[in-house]
């Protein structure tokens, strides 16, 4: 077994993969920019010539290079064979908010060519299907900015290495602003009552008590985090006897501020003493 580190940062362009390059860098990663998948081999033994100078390595590639659509998958697999241990990270995003970022740059899309933007966006997403299929952990940056983006890598990869155990992320979203990309899991709470409909809750949020007392003292809802909390403590161990090192739970309501919000916070409180990485985010807490 080769006892470094290697993460592969790929995805649609536009996505963050330079943030997330950035961000390994500040913690001590030696990273490389697209670098051709042909010279993957060549780098990685060179990096074992030189006596645990670089202790863990990230890098860059994706459709830029002509040929790595063709030959990353018998390269990967070729690699894993001889034992490297390698993390793929994809970084994906909404058509909405690429074809927003492409335009505030005035860049152009690698596979749009003489066409659209857009038709680049979807001809690259459909192209690179079967790589995130294979990845070890999908990240959906719709809803971050750089700075976000590169705090959240910073904190996923410096807690990782540290602890060596699962990372868990729970999320509340709602479903009328789509489902998150990245989850593993999704439940749906929308089946409780929804205290949008009492007038002095509607404001608030189910991070207030007030809400977080509508939504969790009733008895549907204390049987539902009982049997879900059990699911998840059932599952965790097999996800990680399976080498998955990442998982992300999504708990969707309607407008994802109340419901889910409550919801998921409360499943939170039966992770955060295991041996696991919990973090949570709210999604869609100031949507509108």
């Amino acid at each position: 077994m080769k006892d470094f580190r290697i993460v592969v940062i790929t995805g649609l362009s536009g996505s963050g993969k330079s943030v997330t390059k950035r961000a390994l860098e500040d913690i001590g990663f030696f990273c490389v920019d697209n670098l051709p998948v042909m010279l993957f081999p060549k780098f990685l033994e060179l990096r074992l010539q030189s006596q645990g100078e670089i202790s863990k390595v990230a890098l860059v590639m994706d459709i830029r290079e002509r040929h790595f659509l063709e030959e990353y998958p018998r390269i990967f697999e070729e690699l894993k064979n001889e034992g490297y241990m390698m993390e793929v990270i994809f970084l994906e995003c909404s058509d909405e908010i690429l074809l927003r970022r492409f335009s505030e740059t005035r860049r152009s899309h690698p596979m749009a060519e003489d066409k659209p933007v857009i038709e680049g966006i979807r001809l690259e997403r459909e192209s690179l299907e079967n790589l995130k299929n294979i990845a070890d952990l999908v990240i959906d940056t719709s809803d971050y900015n750089v700075h976000q983006l590169k705090d959240y890598i910073c904190k996923y990869f410096t807690q990782a290495s540290s602890l060596k155990k699962m990372t868990i992320n729970l999320l509340s979203f709602g479903f009328k602003f789509g489902l998150p990309y990245d989850a593993d899991l999704i439940m749906d709470v929308r089946f409780l009552p929804n205290p949008y409909f009492i007038e002095e809750l509607r404001g608030l949020t189910g991070a207030d008590k007030k809400v977080s007392d509508y939504v969790l003292k009733r008895g549907e809802t204390k049987k539902f985090i009982k049997k879900f909390s059990n699911l998840i403590h059932f599952l965790i161990p097999l996800y990680e006897r399976e080498g998955k090192a990442y998982l992300t739970i999504a708990i969707g309501c309607t407008g994802g501020k109340h419901r889910s919000t409550a919801v998921i916070n409360e499943v939170a409180k039966s992770l955060v003493n295991g041996n696991h990485i919990v973090n949570i985010r709210h999604r869609d807490i100031e949507a509108n």
